[in-house]
Formats: C-alpha cells, sequence, structure tokens
C-alpha cells in the first residue's frame, strides 16, 4: 500500500473522470505513473511519499490525494503531454495559497514588489535547502497570466493611480550607505552569474542567485535617493530573471514563472522597458516549451510593442526571432518564415553605431540567432507532420550554429542543445547515422553542463531515435550509454 504521504481523503464517491481523461492520454500504465510520483517526490525532497498502483487506482476511483501529490500530478501530466494542466483540470483540490506565493497577478508598486521579492526568494532558499521545491506554486496560461503582463505597461504611482509615463516614482532623499564601486560590484556579480549559467547550466549557482537577489531586496528596504533604487530595481529585475531562468533550466517551472513575474515587476519599477521586453521573452520561452505557442506570442508582442522606442537592434533581433518561434510552434509558415527575414534584418544593424548594449543581451550572437532560427524551422517540421522540406531549411542554419557555438567555450549548454537541434533535424529527414554521431557529441558536452533541459532533450531525442530506428547498432550503443552515464533527473539546486 502506498505510504501515508501518498494518501489522502476519500470523500468522493464516483470516479474521477478529468483525472482519468488525463490518465488515458498520458498512455502510462498505473504502475508508471505511480513509479513517476516517487521519482518526482524524491526529486524534492519528499521521501516519505511511497505510491504504488494500488493507490493510483484509489486515485481515479476518487480519492483526493494530499499534497504534494496534486502539484506533482499536475506537473507530471504537463510536461508528458506539452501543455499546462491544472490541478482543477484533473478534478483535484490544491492547498490553499496566499497571493504572496500564488498567482501572478500582483499589485504593480514598488513596496509590494520589494516584499514579495524578498520573501519568495527567502522561502526558496529555505526550501532549497530542505530539497523540497515547487509544491506551492501552480502555473499559470492563457488570459491568467497574460492580461496581467499587460499591465506593465500601464504607468503607475506607488499609490497605484496612473501618472505621466515619464514622472518618477517619489523616494526619500536621503543619503545612500551605497557607494558607486559598490553599486558596480553588485551589477559585475549579476553579470559573473549570468556567465557561470552559460558556462555550466542553471544547476550549479542557482541557490547564489536567490540569495544574492534577497540581499539586494533587503537594501531596496532601506530608503535610497532615486537614482540608487532604480539601479537596484535593474539589478533586482536581472536577478529574479537569471533566477526564473535557471529554475527553468533545472526543470522547476512554476519556480521560473513566479521569478520572471517578479523580475517583470522589478524593470517596471526601474522604468527599464528594454529589459522588461527581455524577460517577457524568456515568459514566453517558456510558454513555448509548455505547448502554448499562443500565449508565447502575446508575450512576445507585448515586448515589441513596450520598447518599440528603446531598445537596440540586437534586443529586436532577439524578440523577431522568438516571434518566429512562436509562429512555428502555431504552425504558421508564412509568419515564420517573415519574422526570421525581421531577425536576420534587424541583427545585422547590430552594433553598427557602437551603442553600449547592456549584458543581458549579449549572449544573442550570431551563433545565437542560427540558433534560433533553425529551431523555428525544425519546430515547422515537426508541426508539419515531419516535414523534411522544413527539415532540409533548418539543417544549414543549424550547422552554422553548432559550428560558431564550438569555438564559444563561455556557452556550453547552447552548444549542446544546438547539438540536439540538428541531431532532431537528422531524425526528420531519416539519418539516424548522423543524428547518432551528433547526440554523442551532445553527450559529452552535458556531462560537464548541469541542465535538466539539456538531458531532457538528449533523452527525448533517442527515444525517438531508437522508436525509429532501433535497428540502428549505433542508436541501440548510444541510448545503453545515456543511460549509463546520465542520470534519470538532475538534483535541482
Amino acid at each position: 500500500m502506498g505510504g501515508s504521504g501518498a494518501g489522502g481523503t476519500n470523500t468522493g464517491k464516483r470516479p474521477n473522470g478529468q483525472l482519468g481523461s488525463w490518465f488515458l492520454r498520458s498512455g502510462w500504465s498505473k504502475g508508471e505513473l505511480a513509479r513517476q510520483v516517487n521519482r518526482r517526490a524524491r526529486q524534492m525532497g519528499a521521501h516519505h511519499i511511497s505510491t504504488d498502483t494500488s493507490r493510483v487506482r484509489r486515485w481515479l476511483d476518487g480519492e483526493q490525494p494530499r499534497e504534494p501529490i496534486p502539484r506533482i500530478l499536475s506537473e507530471l501530466f504537463s510536461e508528458r503531454l506539452g501543455a499546462v494542466v491544472a490541478v482543477e483540470e484533473l478534478g483535484l483540490r490544491s492547498a490553499h495559497q496566499s497571493p504572496s506565493v500564488s498567482g501572478v497577478d500582483l499589485p504593480w508598486a514598488g513596496p509590494q514588489t520589494v516584499a514579495l521579492i524578498s520573501e519568495f526568494s527567502r522561502s526558496d532558499l529555505m526550501l532549497a535547502r530542505r530539497g523540497f521545491l515547487g509544491t506551492s506554486l501552480a502555473l499559470a496560461a492563457g488570459p491568467a497570466l497574460v492580461e496581467p503582463m499587460q499591465r506593465w505597461l500601464v504607468p503607475t504611482s506607488a499609490g497605484g493611480q496612473e501618472q505621466p509615463e515619464d514622472e518618477p516614482v517619489a523616494t526619500p532623499s536621503r543619503a545612500s550607505r551605497l557607494s558607486g564601486p559598490e553599486l558596480d560590484l553588485l551589477e559585475s556579480t549579476t553579470a559573473m552569474f549570468r556567465l557561470w549559467d552559460a558556462q555550466c547550466g542553471g544547476g550549479l549557482r542557482r541557490k547564489a542567485v536567490v540569495g544574492q537577489l534577497h540581499e539586494v531586496t533587503d537594501l531596496l528596504q532601506e530608503p535610497q535617493p532615486e537614482a540608487t533604487s532604480r539601479r537596484l530595481f535593474r539589478c533586482a529585475a536581472e536577478l529574479a530573471e537569471l533566477a526564473g531562468w535557471m529554475s527553468y533550466d533545472v526543470g522547476l517551472q512554476p519556480n521560473a514563472q513566479k521569478y520572471f513575474v517578479l523580475a517583470l515587476h522589478a524593470a517596471k519599477e526601474a522604468g527599464d522597458k528594454p529589459l522588461g521586453s527581455y524577460i517577457l521573452s524568456s515568459m514566453s520561452r517558456q510558454m513555448i516549451h509548455l505547448g502554448r505557442p499562443d500565449d508565447a506570442l502575446e508575450l512576445i508582442h507585448l515586448a515589441q510593442y513596450g520598447s518599440r522606442d528603446c531598445a537596440t537592434p540586437r534586443t529586436q533581433a532577439m524578440l523577431y526571432a522568438m516571434e518566429a518561434r512562436a509562429y512555428a510552434n502555431m504552425g504558421q509558415p508564412s509568419k515564420t518564415k517573415r519574422a526570421v527575414r525581421m531577425a536576420e534584418d534587424t541583427f545585422s544593424d547590430a552594433g553598427v553605431d557602437g551603442e553600449v548594449e547592456p549584458d543581458w543581451i549579449r549572449f544573442f550572437s550570431e551563433a545565437e540567432l542560427n540558433g534560433e532560427n533553425a529551431h523555428s524551422y525544425r519546430d515547422l517540421a515537426y508541426v508539419a507532420g515531419r516535414s523534411p522540406a522544413y527539415a532540409s531549411l533548418a539543417e544549414p542554419v543549424m550547422r552554422r550554429a553548432v559550428d560558431l557555438f564550438a569555438e564559444d567555450t563561455d556557452h556550453q549548454r547552447s552548444y549542446a542543445l544546438n547539438l540536439i537541434g540538428l541531431a532532431t533535424v537528422h531524425l526528420l529527414k531519416r539519418e539516424p547515422e548522423q543524428s547518432t554521431a551528433l547526440a554523442e557529441k551532445a553527450l559529452k558536452v552535458a556531462e560537464s553542463v548541469r541542465s535538466e533541459r539539456v538531458n531532457t532533450r538528449l533523452r527525448k531525442t533517442l527515444d525517438t531515435a531508437a522508436r525509429d530506428f532501433g535497428d540502428v547498432a549505433g542508436v541501440v550503443d548510444l541510448t545503453e550509454r545515456l543511460t549509463a552515464q546520465l542520470p534519470e533527473s538532475a538534483e535541482a539546486v
């Protein structure tokens, strides 16, 4: 029988038809779902949970499991089916959540933003020390996500009343305890964290970034001159976005979304619209990952509209590339190709006038541009029923990205992801030998990068290869080596 942590109340007399429907769509057996729940629980540190087939049967019969089981099931079905599956859609009840730790419709005001970031980062640090992460959050999607984000562009004062867009929020004019060099050091530390993430993946320094974010909120709770406050809010926004990105990279999707939302609030307080557009692009990428390209497109269009007069060409090119990814996943070839061309044309103007660009956009290099555009064509191929024509469009662009990333030791995770991307292109073209050779290179890089995103994509690629080309010796050999060399799930820290 399942352990006490997997139990619940048997108040329902009728079978849970909603859960049963999602269960059938997943293709899992009861035993496999039980194993998935136990694996995710161990990953979170909930070692008291021990689920078996009889417990899964009781859930399907109407038993209401206790937390964190509903959250685990929501995450598992969302990942399995490539779309957000909320707890309520499973016919389950979630624990009551206070507005401060759940939802994305938060007050757009400086003091509340600081308090929310401080509370969430502190909770994350405390829970991370016990290895118990992400169980109190639910992902938002559709209007519940997009509509609150649209208020990013509505000018507000600290009291919540509209004000002229260029009028600064009043702050105490007291001497700052922070010197210019100290603020410079905070900003350079954020840049260093960003570099570590690109080199090593999100799993190695996530807690350090969250800790630094919490320290910055402590400074923001002290009276600061306006100029200092804006710099601190900008630093908080960058750190919160990076914490979200790292959470996304290690598979903590609800945590990632919460950090992205808080980052956007901080960017608004900093008055930094280009940074806000970058944060929205990260949210858009997450929505594509979760099978919500329509939400991704709305977020990107909001980012483009909000920064149209102030973003650098490099930032605008990145937004066009993400627009292409959204259109590709929506199965719209002509709009995808147009956005790809806009990304390429706009990128050609990057750095031409010598404009100094913020550190957060410097990652968007020629290699990254090619990688994004190639993935758009690759995604089109999948949406169009594994079209070899779109795969052929993707191949030279993806190969260019791989060649450029091979020379860039600072972006090893991107190198691995593009190797995997090129491997999937060769699978689409029914070329298993070339695909396996690329996946083998990616496996070597993956061993030095703590990124569940890389590991998951590698596993999925080889699963596809084994399904379609299980009689090819190289595919069988690499699949066995992957199982031996990469853990089933990287520990999220």
